[in-house]
């Protein structure tokens, strides 16, 4: 499996949150460097001597306080607004996609992330050396993509496990939705045996 594939298995689309981020730290980031060089006087000695806020533009704040006070108020609810938004899009629920298999008028085909995810972690399970599996459908309707998470006996042959999942179970899923691509993120952890009975 391609590390690109891996990647958009595995990873939520953070694009947005990423790109904000990296915004926001890139502005103090230079904020900070800027006050640096003034304050070693690197753009001259006056500048370095002057207080950190401007004379002039504190005169024209107080010529226009009300001015001034309305758009603080506007900047500052704006920013809370942003802020809100920002957080209740990281927290929401990641999209499980539903895909359309048939959209004909009166005899359309919906299989269900649920379905998806039952179907392939029932199969999953059948193979040799595996307890137990979990499987969540990601993605979007036009891309979907997997998680599996496979419990594996102790003792249990990896290549045979792999190369069921991926020339079996991913295939059949692959082909069964019609999709030329179904990227999958596999996680193989090894199922703890019971607790034996010390006498």
């Amino acid at each position: 499996m391609s590390k690109p594939i891996a990647a958009k298995a595995l990873s939520r689309s953070y694009a947005g949150e990423r790109t904000l981020t990296f915004v926001v730290g890139l502005l103090a980031l230079l904020g900070g460097a800027l006050a640096v060089v003034v304050g070693y006087g690197l753009l001259g000695e006056f500048r370095g001597r002057r207080s950190l806020l401007d004379p002039i533009a504190l005169d024209w704040l107080a010529g226009h306080a009300t001015a001034a006070r309305i758009a603080a108020i506007v900047l500052g609810v704006l920013l809370c607004v942003l802020g809100l938004w920002q957080a209740l899009r990281a927290l929401r629920p990641e999209p499980r996609p539903d895909l359309e298999l048939d959209r004909t008028e009166g005899a359309e085909l919906v299989v269900t992330a649920g379905a998806i995810a039952g179907a392939v972690q029932a199969d999953a399970e059948r193979l040799g050396g595996v307890t137990r599996a979990r499987v969540r459908a990601v993605g979007s309707r036009t891309s979907p993509a997997l998680r599996i998470t496979l419990w594996l006996r102790e003792g249990t042959d990896l290549k045979d496990v792999w190369a069921g999942l991926d020339t079996g179970v991913l295939t059949r899923a692959r082909e069964s939705l019609g999709l030329a691509s179904l990227p999958a993120a596999v996680r193989l952890e090894l199922d703890t045996s019971p607790a034996k009975r010390v006498r």
